[in-house]
């Protein structure tokens, strides 16, 4: 398991080759990565500023990761959220599942997302042609995560 927070930028390939390295049991890597916007609620983005609490913001990644090793049999996972300021285009989050079956792979990096958009411990602002706005949640995000039908608790 690998759980990261960082403002520097990261390599999916390289990513998934240090998770498949040496191992001949992974069937399957699921992995995604989210990509700052040039547009967000109709209006142009400049630019995006991630948030967090060092320390609070790493234990609840990995309490999302031990439910997601709770609901599925998992081999690996790594997940990098960045911080910083980060421009459109630049990566902003790696999850990446290493499982014996391409669907439990799949579900859990789902899972994973579904819950870091809703419940991770991470604040964004935005830079527009009106000035500076925090990003509040989306009601689809919570809808996506609420499939699921536990919310794990993140800050246990």
């Amino acid at each position: 398991m690998k759980i990261l927070v960082q403002a520097d930028v990261f390599d999916l390939g390289s990513e998934v080759d240090a998770m498949r390295q040496g191992r001949t049991d992974i069937g399957a890597i699921a992995s995604f990565v989210g990509l700052a916007r040039d547009m967000n609620d109709g209006s142009g983005v400049a630019a995006m500023t991630l948030e967090h609490y060092p320390g609070m913001t790493e234990k609840a990644l990995a309490a999302l990761v031990d439910e997601a090793n709770a609901r599925w049999a998992l081999q690996d996972v790594t997940v990098i959220h960045r911080i910083g300021r980060l421009l459109p285009g630049d990566p902003i989050v790696l999850v990446a599942v290493a499982s014996r079956h391409r669907g439990e792979a799949f579900a859990a990096c789902e899972f994973i997302m579904d819950y870091l958009k809703t419940q991770a411990p991470f604040w964004k602002k935005e830079e527009t042609a009106d000035g500076e706005r925090w990003v509040e949640a989306r009601a689809s995000d919570d809808a996506a995560a609420a499939r699921w039908n536990h919310k794990p608790d993140l800050f246990s």
